[in-house]
């Protein structure tokens, strides 16, 4: 059956109809993918009730899985409830029951309702994430994504050029200060030192500009941290704006990939006495600017 990518009504995502992500693709399968997701930085793959092997066999078919020492939040390898290669954004501790609402890792997670983009505290931040959804509530945690490209377009001429050659600093300290969660330790402060990116990225596919906004932004270079932070929250009411949001309402066995690189997105607040399970693999960034130095 050929791949067809169908229009959302009235959003930028598409849905994708006619692969089976549980089987190995072909060349020309990958190819087309990869050029809509060029075009329109969000798919939707209904109907994939993967494994998670299946899931990481999918995936690594676009490119390198993401790799770094440091871990990218708090829970501990003995916490953990996944294989490798496999992100668990679920309200489920290790033992497959709900957590407590006070555990420090749910309040961690609370941060993901919060703009970002995917490993923006990295210095090299995420190509695609592709998120598995297993066990959907009955209400809430819809995902949104907003475009990073027409937000960028919409701006006016004086605006691109103020913020043309800003550097921001990205970390989940700052993220996770918005929502006043400053219980890290040491060690982990040391894992989430802050990195530095352009605000404004070239996709040097199609030369096409982005803003590269997050709330793991917090700082940007020669700028004070009010002024530099009133001006990151001002671009990302800008760039949230209805006319530029897809709003993604879950169902089981949906895979959601999307583009980090022009895209940014957040979990919205769900029912947490009931089970969201969704599964996150990410492939490694390449191929924007670089992480200034």
């Amino acid at each position: 059956m050929p791949i067809v990518v169908a229009p959302s009504p009235g959003a930028f995502a598409r849905e994708v109809v006619g692969v089976d992500c549980s089987a190995p693709l072909t060349a020309g399968d990958i190819s087309e993918i990869d050029a809509a997701m060029e075009r329109h930085a969000v798919l939707v793959i209904r109907d994939q009730p993967l494994t998670d092997e299946q899931q990481l066999a999918f995936t690594r078919q676009f490119g390198a899985l993401e790799r770094y020492e440091t871990p990218g939040h708090i829970r501990k390898r003995e916490e953990e409830r996944l294989g490798g290669g496999i992100a668990d954004f679920s309200n489920l501790a290790r033992d497959g029951k709900i957590m407590s609402p006070e555990d420090r890792i749910w309040l961690f997670k609370l941060g993901d309702r919060l703009w970002h983009s995917d490993s923006s505290f990295r210095p090299v931040p995420a190509k695609y994430s592709l998120l598995s959804g297993r066990a959907i509530p009955s209400r809430g945690g819809d995902t949104e994504f907003a475009d990073m490209r027409a937000a960028y377009d919409a701006l006016d001429d004086a605006s691109k050029a103020e913020i043309e050659d800003l550097v921001c600093e990205h970390s989940l300290i700052y993220s996770r200060e918005t929502i006043g969660f400053v219980d890290l330790t040491p060690e982990e402060r040391e894992h989430f030192r802050p990195v530095r990116h352009r605000l404004v990225r070239t996709d040097p596919r199609t030369g096409r500009k982005s803003l590269f906004l997050s709330a793991h932004a917090g700082a940007i270079a020669g700028w004070t941290i009010p002024e530099a932070r009133m001006l990151l929250r001002d671009l990302t009411e800008h760039a949230t704006q209805p006319q530029f949001v897809y709003r993604h309402r879950w169902r089981p066995g949906d895979l959601v990939i999307w583009d980090n690189r022009t895209t940014m997105h957040r979990v919205r607040r769900f029912d947490r006495n009931q089970i969201r399970d969704v599964r996150r693999t990410t492939l490694g960034g390449s191929g924007f600017d670089a992480a200034h130095e």
